[in-house]
């Protein structure tokens, strides 16, 4: 991409208002605790210490609105906190221009390296910085910065006293995080029906994972509904794919299929309540058409094998889904939920009771009996507060040991350079309120050039129309402190409630609330108004120098991340194939850390290339085209491992020898394969082939098994074409060598890879694996099925 077409993206990226679900009630909640500190401030000390404690109010209910799932109080007392400590320092040393310097330059990069740490800390650190830079300058004397300071703290503690006494949707945000996991489910369970390859995107299965791991106060407290449902959801997804795949399920066309399309609709309509349910906090409402295709009695009869297994597994785990969604709050157990020791058949109607009567269901689950409790596991337990600092020191000195090879290292020192630079211009301008350029620089920059351009952009844009709303409502009401106050505080409440809407709405509230705040202290707009505007330009433009001089490209990294994603998958494949050659899975690696380990380097290769989409630079070894070949190609890696996962054996079946040879095969060359990645060669799969060659002579005793791994090789041999990007030789005639030849071997794989799963696929052992599904959640990897 050449560098206008960059631009011209990032402007339209910062310039672009979204259309999201806004939240008036937690922006409400965020402005009364403003309006609360700004009043008593301003009764009790005046306009300087109410503007103070009112930056401190302001920064803790942002704190309050970026994306954790850990409780809010805490992250408005440390925002609160570390502002105070950051203006009182910066008072101490701020009438010696060299060492406020220092004491920037050392805040500067500190925040910058706590991006290490997560979004939500850098997002923190880096407008405290900001902040500080405006609260340095209204102390005059000593004692007042420790009063101001002390301010900003109760601003802090009165914003975390209002998320304890009024809570919104105490658990919402977990809620919905679960309930979209499984109506991307329930969505994907009605596109199988047309597209038994439907991609899938497992980014709705890991935020609900992210939001189950709680902290241990959360976790006596949280609600029944929300116990277990994500776990079965991460069960449901693999067992939706085998049943549609024909590679393992049934023909594409017949009474087979046409069975299989009801029972997804059905699996569909039943998740989709379950999520109202869990999203509402209220009983499940099945819908009967559902109901009636899970119980109709001739579904064993027209499903056999490894398409039966899948449904009868399927009816279990949405018998537990209906169980778990609609639970009672006063049945609702402290651990997780339960799960089913010995699966149903779909045509089992509802089960009698020992006395001869039938049992006792609740209304909203008649149509699905009631699952046997088993051993609950421990819930997913998240660091307490202080746990994290430890975390964050070890996550910072990783970044710090690769140096310049590390973006986030690089980012605080480009951040660290360009606040310095901005604060001596602003300095030396004979402008005033010289903070302006770097406190802009602060907020705009971040370690990703899309991100860093776009707010650029958005930041100039939005103090424009924040000014000059604010100046017209000045010059046209000319109001006092009490209303200067008010509006101000309206200003911040605007700003809460479009934060989510796109970076030029919540910039131009921004705008506007400081224009308010410091004509509360005293300031006239003429002497506020220019300044900023043209301090924030020269800030967004030093923001986009530094990147520009000083880059972290993500383009020329996409090699690493794919080698890293194709050694995740390949030990995700082998783990699965292990269970196969030893049931038990005493020896075998375990397949749920290589599940997750291979969704981490699924969604770090995807962020990684959203990144690089937008950035001037050449692909330099791996074009845009080889790399979206490559995702599609390993993503389809993964789901076929996850299909095998979905029909591990039992523990006591026989076990499969020829699959311990294949799992070292594939382990070693996927690693061989990532190094070939990274050094710019064609990776080769010879040792997975003469696994499957001597497998063949010994013969397949579970055909999933057999037809998985001839898939497995299939697909690694496409990874080798995605990244096969030479141009094949020419002969004397002009014509290429490569097609013929390509053709022909296309064909002899096939020939050799297709006839030898027919021919090959043995007896149907009609294994039940409902008894590991201990083994976890299924792999959502990417892409379609390999034809």
């Amino acid at each position: 991409m050449t560098w206008l077409r960059a631009l011209k993206e990032t402007t339209r990226s910062g310039l672009t208002v979204e259309r999201k679900r806004l939240e008036p009630l937690i922006a409400l909640r965020g402005a009364a605790g403003l309006a609360i500190v700004i009043g008593v401030s301003l009764t009790l000390f005046g306009p300087a210490v109410a503007a103070s404690s009112a930056f401190g109010a302001f920064q803790a209910a942002i704190a309050t609105f970026q994306r954790s799932w850990r409780p809010r109080p805490e992250l408005a007392l440390a925002s609160g906190t570390s502002l105070a400590v950051s203006t009182f320092l910066g008072y101490l040393t701020g009438s010696h221009t060299l060492l406020f310097l220092a004491l920037l330059s050392v805040w500067t990069f500190l925040s910058g390296l706590s991006w290490a740490a997560g979004p939500t800390i850098g997002i923190i650190a880096s407008s405290n910085v900001a902040i500080m830079l405006v609260t340095v300058t209204l102390p005059g004397s000593l004692a007042a910065a420790a009063g101001h300071a002390a301010m900003m703290v109760v601003g802090g503690a009165v914003q975390a006293a209002l998320v304890v006494l009024f809570p919104v949707r105490r658990w919402g945000a977990h809620r919905d995080a679960l309930a979209d996991a499984l109506a991307a489910e329930a969505d994907y369970a009605r596109r199988l029906r047309h597209d038994p390859l439907a991609d899938f995107d497992p980014e709705p299965l890991m935020a609900a994972r992210d939001a189950a791991t709680i902290t241990p106060r959360q976790a006596r407290t949280r609600p029944a509904e929300l116990h277990g449902a994500r776990g079965l959801a991460e069960r449901i997804r693999p067992v939706l794919a085998s049943l549609a795949d024909p590679a393992v399920g049934v023909p594409e066309e017949g009474p087979e299929r046409d069975r299989v399309r009801e029972i997804l609709a059905a699996a569909g309509a039943i998740l989709d309540a379950a999520a109202r349910a869990i999203r509402q906090g209220e009983p499940v409402k099945i819908p009967p058409a559902a109901v009636a295709t899970l119980r109709t009695p001739d579904t064993g009869a027209i499903l056999t094998g490894p398409a039966q297994r899948a449904a009868k597994r399927l009816a279990a785990l949405l018998r537990d889904v209906v169980e778990t969604a609609g639970r009672p709050p006063a049945k609702a157990p402290p651990t997780t939920p339960t799960t089913l020791t010995t699966p149903t058949t779909l045509t089992t109607p509802t089960t009698p009771g020992s006395d001869g009567a039938t049992a006792a269901t609740p209304k909203t689950s008649t149509a699905i009996p009631t699952a046997t409790p088993a051993a609950a596991p421990t819930p997913l337990l998240r660091p307490t507060f202080p746990a994290l600092l430890p975390a964050a020191l070890r996550a910072i000195r990783a970044e710090l040991r690769r140096r310049h090879e590390s973006p986030i290292t690089r980012h605080a020192i480009r951040v660290t350079a360009v606040a310095a630079t901005g604060y001596l211009l602003g300095t030396w301008l004979p402008l005033g309120h010289g903070y302006w350029a770097p406190m802009a620089s602060v907020m705009i920059m971040r370690p990703d050039f899309s991100q860093t351009y776009s707010r650029a952009v958005a930041r100039f844009g939005g103090t424009l129309v924040g000014v000059a709303m604010a100046t017209g409502l000045v010059q046209l009401a000319d109001p006092g402190t009490e209303l200067s106050a008010a509006l101000a505080v309206l200003c911040a409440g605007m700003m809460y409630l479009l934060m989510r809407t796109g970076q030029v709405a919540a910039q131009a509230c921004v705008a506007a609330y400081v224009v308010f705040l410091l004509g509360m202290g005293g300031e006239q707009w003429t002497q506020t108004v220019p300044e900023r505007v043209v301090l924030t330009l020269l800030g967004g433009v030093l923001a986009m120098i530094a990147y520009a001089v000083y880059p972290a490209w993500e383009t020329p990294r996409l090699r690493n991340r794919l080698a890293d994603w194709l050694i995740a998958d390949g030990r995700y494949a082998a783990a699965v194939v292990s269970r196969y050659a030893d049931p038990a899975g005493s020896s075998c690696p375990d397949v749920r850390e290589a599940l997750l380990a291979a969704r981490d380097s699924r969604i770090a290769w995807q962020e990684a290339a959203a990144r690089a989409k937008n950035e001037p630079v050449r692909h330099r070894g791996l074009s845009r085209a080889a790399a979206a070949d490559a995702e599609e190609t390993l993503a389809q890696l993964g789901r076929v491992a996850m299909l095998m996962e979905a029909h591990l054996p039992d523990r006591d079946a026989t076990p499969v020898p020829a699959a311990d040879r294949l799992a070292q095969a594939l382990r070693k060359s996927t690693e061989d394969g990532a190094k070939a990645v990274r050094e710019r060669r064609v990776p080769k799969w010879e040792a997975v082939r003469k696994a499957l060659d001597e497998w063949d002579g010994e013969g397949v005793p579970d055909r999933v098994v057999r037809r998985g791994a001839g898939l497995l090789l299939a697909t690694l041999e496409e990874l080798s074409d995605a990244l096969d990007t030479a141009p094949p030789p020419m002969l004397v005639d002009g014509s290429e060598t490569g097609a013929q030849t390509d053709t022909d071997t296309g064909t002899d794989r096939d020939n050799t890879g297709t006839d030898t799963d027919r021919d090959n696929t043995g007896t149907d052992t009609d294994t039940d694996t409902d008894a590991h599904k201990d083994s976890g959640p299924q792999n959502p990897e990417k892409g379609p099925t390999a034809r």
